[in-house]
């Protein structure tokens, strides 16, 4: 990851723009997870719930990130919904943003965390709000946890929504985060570092990125999923459960949403889900960086409800070909 990626990160971690937004408050349940024998059976998790009645749609996160991020597409749809200027007359949908396992305010055990373990979190969550299908919605990170689902229980994803989605392996990726092995180390000495570098960043006008530095070595301590992710995925043969090679057996309905401007996920990645599943339609959002959810939410929004819109009117959902929209 190079310091542009972070950069990139940052922004994505960010509320969207300053644009008015409704309040969605954290909810808790308790969950028990099985089959998992390194994590503890019983958890607590996170989430933001628009209401409980009409479509359920699931949206996951990114790395980095919590369920906040969503807030914005949560405020556009709801916006819709209520105006009734995408769905048919009452129509209603239930937004639930989660906050997956090590990450936000869901629980955080000392773990090495894989995707594995986010896809029986989520199935716990789904099992005890009584969801018996969804439509699934996942960015970054949570668009690689969105397809392992759909490929786990193909069952319980009415439709699918990847949103700039990794979990495509890429070994180009492994060289970027060796500069950030130092701001991983768990020890105050790299604090008392940062602090004494002040101003000589000051000096070279390098605030900015000392700022940087600072903000992802404070949120990948607070988020260890995050942090696992990083310390045990540095080398190409540490990709053990990226999904490339399952996504076609993916039967649900799929939307994948690419930014013309990400040099995070690269533009490759998204064309691989889209040619790999089955009937899957890719857009890609013009002048747009990785962070869609929080800096394009508008876009996010009227995508993800004209999708809906055609799969309730049986028309087709679309073809893999690059549409700009």
């Amino acid at each position: 990851m190079s310091r542009s990626n972070l950069s990139n990160l940052h922004i994505a971690a960010s509320s969207d723009q300053g644009k008015s937004q409704l309040e969605f408050p954290l909810q808790f349940v308790q969950v028990t997870l099985q089959d998992i024998p390194e994590v503890p059976q019983a958890q607590q998790a996170a989430y933001r719930r628009s209401g409980n009645k009409g479509t359920p749609i699931v949206l996951l996160h990114g790395f980095l990130g919590d369920s906040a991020n969503w807030q914005g597409v949560m405020t556009e749809i709801s916006q819709m919904v209520a105006l009734d200027h995408a769905l048919d007359q009452g129509s209603a949908i239930d937004l639930i943003a989660l906050d997956l396992l090590g990450f936000g305010a869901s629980s955080k055990p000392s773990v090495a965390y894989t995707v594995a373990q986010e896809v029986a979190f989520l199935r716990a969550v789904l099992q005890q709000l009584g969801l018996e299908s969804c439509v699934l919605v996942g960015h970054s990170f949570g668009g690689w946890v969105s397809a392992a689902y759909a490929i786990a229980y193909p069952d319980q994803v009415s439709a699918l929504c990847l949103v700039a989605p990794a979990g495509i392996r890429d070994d180009s990726f492994c060289g970027r985060y060796n500069w950030m092995r130092p701001v991983l180390w768990q020890t105050p000495v790299v604090d008392a570092l940062l602090w004494l570098i002040k101003p000589i960043a000051i000096l070279f006008r390098q605030i900015k990125t000392l700022e940087l530095v600072c903000w992802a070595r404070r949120e990948l301590n607070r988020q260890p999923a995050a942090r696992s992710f990083l310390v045990d995925r540095l080398r190409p043969e540490d990709a053990i459960d990226t999904v490339e090679k399952y996504i076609s057996a993916i039967t649900s309905p799929t939307l994948i949403l690419a930014a013309e401007e990400d040099d995070t996920i690269p533009l490759w990645h998204c064309e691989t889900y889209g040619q790999q599943i089955s009937g899957a339609e890719l857009r890609v959002i013009p002048k747009a960086g990785h962070g869609l959810p929080q800096n394009n939410p508008t876009a996010i929004a009227h995508s993800l409800i004209e999708f809906m819109h055609r799969l309730r009117s049986g028309l087709p959902s679309g073809s893999s070909s690059n549409a700009y929209l």
